[in-house]
C-alpha cells in the first residue's frame, strides 16, 4: 500500500471482525462514528465498509454531510468481496 493515504473505515461491530477484515482497516463501529468523527483525518481518502454496504452508505452520506471530501462507499460490502455471507 505504499503510497496510498487512503482510509479503509470498517464500521461493523467488533464482534463481526472475526468474520473478516480488510487489511490496514480501522474499526469504527456506526454506533460510534458521531462521537469519534474527530478521530477521522480530513485530509484522506476514507472508503467506508460494512457487511453488504448498507451501515456504510449511511456513515459515508453522514461524514460527506460534515464536510468530508474523498469518502465513498464499498456497494454491495463485503458480501460482495466473497468475505461474508
Amino acid at each position: 500500500m505504499e503510497g496510498n493515504r487512503g482510509i479503509i473505515l470498517d464500521v461493523r461491530e467488533p464482534g463481526e471482525w472475526a468474520l473478516g477484515v480488510l487489511e490496514g482497516s480501522v474499526l469504527m463501529s456506526i454506533g460510534e462514528v458521531v462521537d469519534r468523527v474527530g478521530e477521522i483525518p480530513r485530509d484522506r481518502p476514507i472508503l467506508c465498509v460494512c457487511r453488504s454496504g448498507s451501515r456504510s452508505d449511511q456513515v459515508a452520506r453522514y461524514l460527506e454531510a460534515q464536510g468530508f471530501e474523498g469518502v465513498a462507499n464499498l456497494r454491495g460490502g463485503l458480501k460482495a468481496l466473497g468475505m461474508q455471507s
